[in-house]
């Protein structure tokens, strides 16, 4: 008798447990062909099926190879809210992961089309969620604090004064983002990227992406010119992490959630000379030399060196699994296969 209790209990406990989390039945991710996108998208059709995720994309940027032939595709250009609007009907879509955006050095040499994708394209992707029931992650990113925000641990609530249009529209997105929770209901949720480090995708304009960059340059055998200062700290991340963040946060218990748009993450923070000593533990002979990027550097003095990621933790669970060791023999493993 006490057995069947006990088992009654634990099954009472899981089913709330599963009551609980967000559900995602039926996926879209926009931008499902950019650097985070591809990636998010296999890895959502690994855990929720390959018929269950819909792969967004605009045109001239269609999808290729596994990303194609493994499951649906369909145009989803945020600038156009009928194209968002068929695809959602389509699929019977439930969840939306928007990862439509210019990166920070391709958003300041075109600001005006980083406001209208960023933010006009996010109304769209507001609106068609509000009228079909949809949950929303767009994410933010370090890009939205600015000079007088704290650098070191940086709180999770705290002043954000970005002097960059990317910075400004990462912004707006969190504000936009709540507005839509609290005055609609639309389940809108978010994590702040740092620099993001893939073995599988290249970057495409991003303030961090010499240390993506680097990786390539030490398996290759080149000497590596960093466009970024010696003693440059900034928050990085490994790419497996960061989709783990967007998904775990996705299925997280709402109730749970004090915050909403967007958490600090955090899972490394390096300088320049800290990733190439680490890179030279495994590649003795890998040589380094400055060559520093004005713009680039002046971004990254905008933000902090490292944020407090203490919310994120106790609200949804969140922990990375990677650090610059773990990620750095993982990255020269894979891309010696790549590269070969």
């Amino acid at each position: 008798m006490f057995a069947e209790i006990f088992l009654v209990c634990i099954f009472a406990a899981i089913l709330e447990n599963h009551l609980n989390k967000h559900v995602m039945k039926k996926i879209l991710v926009i931008g499902a062909t950019g650097q985070i996108g591809s990636e998010l998208t296999m890895e959502l059709r690994k855990r929720y099926g390959n018929e269950s995720v819909v792969a967004g994309y605009i045109h001239g940027a269609e999808p290729t190879g596994e990303l194609k032939t493994s499951g649906p595709s369909a145009i989803t250009d945020v600038t156009d809210r009928q194209s968002l609007e068929t695809a959602v009907t389509q699929y019977g879509i439930d969840t939306i992961y928007n990862m439509a955006a210019l990166l920070s050095v391709v958003a300041e040499s075109k600001p005006t089309l980083a406001w209208k994708i960023g933010i006009d394209g996010l109304w769209n992707v507001l609106e068609v969620a509000r009228l079909h029931g949809c949950a929303v992650f767009t994410p933010s990113s370090i890009g939205s604090f600015g000079p007088e925000t704290p650098a070191v641990e940086t709180p999770q609530d705290t002043v954000q004064r970005p002097r960059t249009m990317y910075g400004v529209t990462k912004v707006t997105t969190e504000l936009l983002s709540d507005y839509y929770y609290n005055k609609y209901g639309v389940d809108t949720r978010a994590v702040r990227f740092p620099g993001i480090i893939s073995n599988v995708t290249p970057p495409g304009g991003g303030t961090t992406d010499y240390a993506v960059d680097i990786y390539y340059s030490a398996v290759k055998g080149e000497k590596f010119v960093c466009p970024i200062a010696e003693g440059t700290l900034m928050d990085m991340m490994y790419m497996p992490d960061a989709l783990e963040a967007a998904i775990t946060l996705m299925e997280a218990d709402p109730k749970k959630l004090k915050h909403r748009n967007a958490f600090n993450i955090a899972a490394m923070s390096f300088a320049p000379e800290t990733i190439y000593a680490e890179i030279k533990k495994q590649i003795p002979e890998f040589e380094m030399t400055y060559d520093v990027d004005p713009l680039k550097q002046g971004i990254a003095n905008s933000w902090p060196d490292k944020l407090d990621d203490t919310c994120a933790r106790e609200e949804w669970g969140w922990k990375p699994r990677y650090d610059l060791q773990a990620m750095t023999t993982d990255m020269i493993e894979k891309l010696r296969l790549k590269l070969k």
